[in-house]
């Protein structure tokens, strides 16, 4: 017999949605700093005891809304790196085209990353909570795929991962958050194609 959620629950989750989804848009526009309780439960049409019963402050708000991302929007493509299978150059290749879609073309993704870079100073708990949800889990299913492939022969597929993983990264602050796109262009396919030959050991 399939259960049925309880409406109390189903009211409880419909809440907390409303509180992540007016917490974005408050945090997006204002910033974390000026972001308050107050302004986030205005913005959910709930109460302020509402938010403070599904998080329990601001920082543990903030961090919903990224482990959400991470679950739902899969910013660095960690879903088809973890279930695709196949050759590496297949894989290496849709796993980066696939990141560099998932945040290149999402303002509110980009809007978001600017807003932890930028707050890492004051609150490198925000930065911490980034890499705690999304870099670090999607470093290391790259990791575990290089390192389930010897026939790459890589001498250490950790460090091969965060170079891969990195150069994407730098090539979406440097063309997205810099404005160096006119400064120094480059095409994203030379970019990956350049990149799975370095991993794959090709060269020309």
């Amino acid at each position: 017999m399939k259960k049925t959620k309880s409406p109390d629950r189903e009211l409880s989750a419909e809440k907390a949605k409303a509180i992540l989804d007016g917490a974005m848009r408050e945090f997006l526009a204002h910033g974390y700093a000026a972001t308050s309780m107050d302004k986030v439960a205005a913005a959910a049409g709930v109460s302020k005891a509402t938010v403070y019963s599904h998080f329990q402050d601001k920082e543990g708000l903030f961090t919903a809304l990224i482990q959400q991302l991470a679950q739902k929007k899969s910013v660095f493509n960690l879903q088809n790196i973890q279930s695709l299978e196949g050759e590496p150059s297949i894989v290496l290749r849709r796993f980066a085209t696939g990141m560099l879609e998932n945040v290149m073309t999402d303002p509110q993704i980009l809007t978001l990353i600017r807003l932890i870079i930028g707050e890492s100073g004051r609150f490198p708990e925000l930065a911490q909570s980034f890499v705690r949800n999304i870099e670090k889990p999607t470093i290391e299913a790259l990791s575990q795929y290089l390192a389930s492939h010897p026939k790459l022969r890589l001498p250490d597929p950790e460090v091969a991962s965060r170079t891969f993983i990195g150069a994407l990264v730098h090539y979406i602050i440097l063309q997205e958050m810099l404005h160096g796109e006119d400064i120094l262009p480059l095409e994203r396919d030379r970019l990956i194609n350049s990149l799975v030959d370095l991993i794959l050991g090709r060269s020309d």
